[in-house]
C-alpha cells in the first residue's frame, strides 16, 4: 500500500452551504441582545462614534488556522464560505453574514493556560447577528444546508425564527440588566519593577549598539474575582468612557473572552479604499484645559516620542507602498482619550487590487507601534525578554464581511478573561532614550482603562 494522503476538506464539506436570512429589527439594543445570549458564544464590535455596531450570538461556523500561512488560510476559507452563500431578505452588505475574530500576536503562538481556547487565527460566523448603522438595524440568522438541498422550505422557517427572536428581544428590553461587577479578591503584577528595569535596560543597550531602532515591551496584571467576570458592565463602562475607541468582545466559549477598547485602527478596507493610522507616543491628560494643552505640546515636542512615532509612520509607509497605488500621509495631530493622549498620523491609500482586508492586515502586523524595527529582530527580542506570552494582545482583531472587506483594530487596552480571572495588558515603545521608570509609569497609565472597567480603583 502507498502512503496515506490527508485530504484538506473544503468549507462546503465541513459545514454545508451557508444560508443567511435577515429582517429589520429597529428599536432593539445591544445590551439586551448580549444579555439574552448569556451562556452562549458572544461577539461585539463598535467603531468610534457608533457609526457601525455589530453583535453576534452562537456559532454557526468556526474558522481556525496555524503557522505563517494563517492569513492566507483564513482568507481562502472565508472566500469559499461566502462564495456559495444564499442571502435572503437583507440589505447587503449591512445585514449580510460577517465573521468576527482575530489573530495571535505571533504566528508560532501556542495556547497556554491564559489563552487556552485561542488559536493563532480564529474567526466565528455567529448564528445570530445584530447590526446597526445610523438608524438602520438588522437581525440575521446564519445556518448551513447540504449543498444539493433546496433552501426554499428552510428559508420560511428561518424567517419565522427571526420574527420570534425579535419578539423575545423586544420583550427583554424592559427587563433590568445587572450592572455590577463580581467582587474583586485581589490583583497581582507578575513582573516586578526590578525585572522590568532589567528588561528595558537590556533593550536600550541593544538599541544603542545598533541591533535595532525600536522595540515594544509589555507586562500584565492578573485580576481574581469571587465569581465569573461579568462582561456587560465592562462594555458599558468602555462605551461611557472610551467612545472614541474600537470596542470589541470575542467570547467564542462562555466565560472565555477577549475584550477591550483600542484607540488604534490597524486597517479598514472597502473596495480598494484603505484607511489606517500611525499611533505612537503617549502622555497623560491634564486636569485643566491649560494643563492638558501643556502636556499635549510637550508630547509633540518630545524627541523620544517623536522618534518613536516617526519610526512607526516610516515603516507603515514602506510596507503599504508595496500594495497600494497611491498613499496619503496625513497631518500629525493628537488623539485625546479620557486619560491619555497619543501622537497620531492618519494614513489613506488606494490598493493596487481589490483583494479584501486580510492582505493589508498581514502586511501591517505587527506595526512598529506594537512590535519594533527591524520587525524580525524586535520579534525575536520580545520573545526572549518578555516572561509572559502576549497571546492576542497587540494583535489584529476585527470583522470580515461577505466581500472579504472589513475593519481591524490593534488589540491594545485589552484583557482576556477565563471564568473568575482576567489578565490585563499594557506596553510601551522603547527607543534609545527610554528610561525604565517613565516607561513603567506609562504602562500604569495604559492599564487604567481596563482596570477601571473591571471596577479596580
Amino acid at each position: 500500500m502507498g502512503p496515506t494522503t490527508i485530504r484538506d476538506w473544503s468549507i462546503a464539506e465541513r459545514y454545508g452551504r451557508l444560508l443567511s436570512c435577515s429582517a429589520r429589527c429597529d428599536g432593539l439594543g445591544f445590551a439586551e441582545f448580549l444579555a439574552a445570549a448569556s451562556g452562549e458564544a458572544r461577539f461585539f464590535w463598535e467603531d468610534p462614534g457608533g457609526g457601525f455596531s455589530f453583535a453576534g450570538a452562537g456559532a454557526a461556523v468556526e474558522l481556525m488556522a496555524w503557522g505563517p500561512e494563517r492569513f492566507d488560510r483564513i482568507a481562502k476559507d472565508a472566500k469559499e464560505l461566502f462564495a456559495g452563500a444564499l442571502v435572503k431578505g437583507g440589505d447587503i452588505p449591512l445585514s449580510g453574514p460577517r465573521l468576527m475574530g482575530g489573530f495571535a500576536f505571533r504566528s508560532d503562538f501556542t495556547p497556554d493556560n491564559t489563552w487556552s481556547i485561542y488559536s493563532p487565527a480564529y474567526f466565528v460566523l455567529p448564528h445570530y447577528q445584530f447590526v446597526k448603522s445610523g438608524d438602520a438595524m438588522w437581525l440575521t440568522i446564519n445556518t448551513q444546508i447540504p449543498p444539493d438541498e433546496s433552501p426554499a422550505p428552510l428559508t420560511l422557517d428561518l424567517q419565522a425564527a427571526l420574527q420570534q427572536k425579535i419578539a423575545q428581544l423586544t420583550a427583554r428590553e424592559r427587563a433590568p440588566i445587572d450592572g455590577k461587577q463580581s467582587e474583586l479578591l485581589g490583583i497581582n503584577y507578575p513582573m516586578s519593577y526590578r525585572v522590568w528595569e532589567r528588561m528595558i535596560n537590556d533593550a536600550t543597550d541593544r538599541i544603542r549598539a545598533g541591533a535595532l531602532r525600536k522595540i515594544v515591551l509589555a507586562r500584565a496584571a492578573e485580576l481574581r474575582f469571587k465569581a465569573p467576570v461579568r462582561l456587560l458592565p465592562i462594555l458599558r463602562h468602555l462605551a461611557a468612557h472610551y467612545a472614541g475607541c474600537y470596542r470589541f468582545l470575542f467570547e467564542p466559549r462562555p466565560r472565555y473572552a477577549f475584550y477591550g477598547a483600542s484607540p488604534e485602527l490597524l486597517a479598514s478596507v472597502r473596495g480598494r479604499q484603505l484607511d489606517t493610522m500611525g499611533l505612537a507616543g503617549s502622555a497623560a491628560r491634564g486636569a485643566t484645559a491649560e494643563a492638558d494643552r501643556r502636556l499635549g505640546a510637550a508630547l509633540l515636542a518630545s524627541a523620544k516620542d517623536g522618534e518613536e512615532h516617526a519610526i512607526v509612520v516610516e515603516k507603515m509607509r514602506d510596507r503599504l507602498s508595496q500594495i497600494t497605488e497611491s498613499l496619503t500621509i496625513g497631518r500629525l495631530d493628537l488623539l485625546k482619550l479620557s486619560n491619555i493622549q497619543h501622537i497620531n498620523t492618519p494614513i489613506l491609500g488606494l490598493l493596487k487590487r481589490q483583494a479584501g482586508i486580510l492582505p493589508v492586515v498581514e502586511a501591517l502586523h505587527p506595526t512598529p507601534a506594537l512590535g519594533g524595527d527591524p520587525r524580525a529582530v524586535a520579534l525575536r527580542l520580545i520573545r526572549d525578554l518578555e516572561p509572559i506570552p502576549r497571546g492576542w494582545y497587540g494583535a489584529p482583531v476585527g470583522w470580515i464581511d461577505s466581500n472579504l472587506e472589513g475593519q481591524f483594530a490593534v488589540a491594545i487596552r485589552s484583557a482576556v478573561a477565563q471564568e473568575a480571572r482576567a489578565w490585563v495588558y499594557a506596553g510601551g515603545g522603547i527607543v534609545a532614550d527610554s528610561e525604565a521608570r517613565s516607561e513603567w509609569e506609562e504602562t500604569e497609565l495604559k492599564f487604567r482603562p481596563m482596570l477601571d472597567a473591571h471596577g479596580v480603583r
